[in-house]
């Protein structure tokens, strides 16, 4: 079993530890000691040798005559530590790859040969050159597969193709109903429409499905969410008995960050705050470049830190939550108690209002900015992130919250903010759903073992191993 409190986005670091496991490096020296989580459910310590440098040497001496290291139950770790590195950073030397992930280049020729051969891999560019003949720059084939991504919201869904390098190909949106008696069925009907093999496009290598709720395993995919109203809803099995596919299923804010570990903000930053906010307020924390995810899956839950008992009633059956004073139906309340907007309308006439100046509307989001720079400032004295991205829907209405945001983040900030961007994720529909995507295009790439067995059956399609690769999990 693998520590189940890390998503996927894993490149290169650590990747020595990983592979000197794999091989069996060992040496007498002794060195400092210092913490290392590992693919286990608990935190150990493991002895460093004297520098990784010295490791690295020790390392791809064994590299260099034994096969390709394996790990898990059957995962080319050397192979996968390279596609992480480019599915994470870009394109990138061999130079690089080698630097980076202390291989030999010996062993990095055998490496890129084999993963040329298969086609996941293509030179895409000159890398610059500081004297001598200039490199070529190695990225992802974006054509060597692609996944099918669902975000299903309580009245519909949002369904997107997504090539390994994070291009879209298609998205659609269809009426749905969550809380109908039937949904699950529904939605593997549905789901079944889009998967079947289509000549012109890429290899189909599992289905990720992003929902408003708590996962305890994605690659198990039991859902408890209050706002479907679902409470224990086997997702995950039941998709893959009726699809015959990978599923992978994870809440939609941790989805949401493993897409900006693996396409956005994650190829600059490796300590980031991921902060949705529209009709729920939630957070994606990733730390040193996995998602953390908790002991059960509910870590991030941000829009459920209680700020008053006394406050109004929240849609988890409690009362005084940051999203009840902050979500969209919380704003649409306050907007027409004080009579900004009428008593038929929505929030979207408190966002016009905003819009054209009125004072009484600029004030809701200022009061709201707030309170949210408020309390994002404590998760940001807990986590020390290197940035904040503000992502959902509501980055549409995102400058009627920013200064009030700003200022109370900097005066809450132990430190006064120095050094924390905070940033706007660009936002459209799909986006969601392109996050449910990245739970399967991450599988190649994840060390750490979030999906399970199905991150190995995703791989074993991408490599082309399809037989058995059908997702049926225990």
């Amino acid at each position: 079993m693998r520590h189940q409190g890390r998503c996927p986005g894993r490149t290169h670091r650590r990747r020595s530890s990983h592979l000197s496991e794999a091989i069996g490096v060992e040496s007498g020296h002794k060195a400092m000691t210092r913490p290392r989580r590992l693919s286990g459910y608990r935190n150990v310590s493991l002895t460093l040798e004297v520098r990784r440098a010295t490791l690295y040497r020790n390392l791809m001496k064994w590299v260099d005559e034994v096969p390709l290291a394996k790990h898990g139950a059957g995962r080319d770790l050397s192979r996968s530590a390279v596609l992480a590195l480019l599915g994470s950073r870009g394109p990138t030397s061999r130079a690089d790859i080698a630097r980076e992930l202390g291989l030999s280049p010996t062993a990095v020729s055998q490496i890129m040969r084999r993963l040329l051969e298969q086609r996941m891999v293509e030179e895409v560019a000159q890398a610059p050159s500081s004297g001598g003949r200039p490199g070529s720059l190695i990225g992802l084939v974006g054509g060597a597969g692609r996944a099918l991504g669902v975000k299903v919201a309580a009245d519909h869904l949002a369904i997107v193709n997504v090539r390994l390098d994070g291009q879209m190909l298609s998205s659609t949106t269809l009426a749905f109903d969550a809380m109908a008696p039937d949904a699950l069925p529904r939605l593997a009907a549905e789901l079944a429409t889009h998967t079947h093999s289509d000549p012109g496009l890429p290899k189909l290598l599992g289905v990720g499905v992003a929902v408003p709720g708590v996962v305890a395993r994605p690659d198990k995919g039991t859902v408890d969410a209050d706002v479907l109203q679902w409470r224990r809803l086997p997702v995950g099995r039941h998709l893959r008995g009726v699809l015959g596919l990978p599923v992978v299923v994870e809440n939609d804010v941790n989805a949401l960050a493993v897409a900006e570990v693996l396409y956005g903000h994650g190829r600059e930053a490796d300590d980031f705050l991921v902060l949705t906010i529209g009709r729920g307020i939630g957070m994606g924390i990733v730390a040193d470049r996995s998602v953390y995810r908790g002991g059960r899956g509910g870590a991030g839950e941000f829009g459920h830190v209680p700020m008053d008992e006394q406050g109004p009633p929240c849609q988890c059956g409690r009362h005084g939550c940051l999203e009840a004073w902050l979500g969209e139906p919380a704003l649409e309340r306050i907007a027409r108690e004080r009579g900004v907007i009428g008593p038929r309308q929505g929030f979207a006439a408190l966002v016009t209002a905003a819009d054209r100046g009125d004072r009484l509307a600029a004030e809701i989001f200022a009061d709201a900015g707030r309170l949210l720079g408020r309390a994002v400032a404590g998760a940001a004295n807990m986590f020390d992130p290197d940035r904040i991205v503000i992502s959902g829907e509501g980055v549409a209405h995102w400058i009627h919250w920013d200064v009030a945001f700003r200022a109370e983040f900097a005066r809450r900030q132990v430190r006064g903010g120095d050094g924390i961007a905070v940033v706007l994720h660009t936002w459209d529909d799909s986006s969601w759903a392109q996050g449910a995507a990245a739970l399967v295009l991450a599988a190649p790439f994840d060390l750490d073992g979030f999906g399970g067995e199905q991150a190995n059956l995703v791989v074993a399609r991408l490599h082309g191993s399809v037989e058995g690769a059908d997702g049926t999990v225990d």
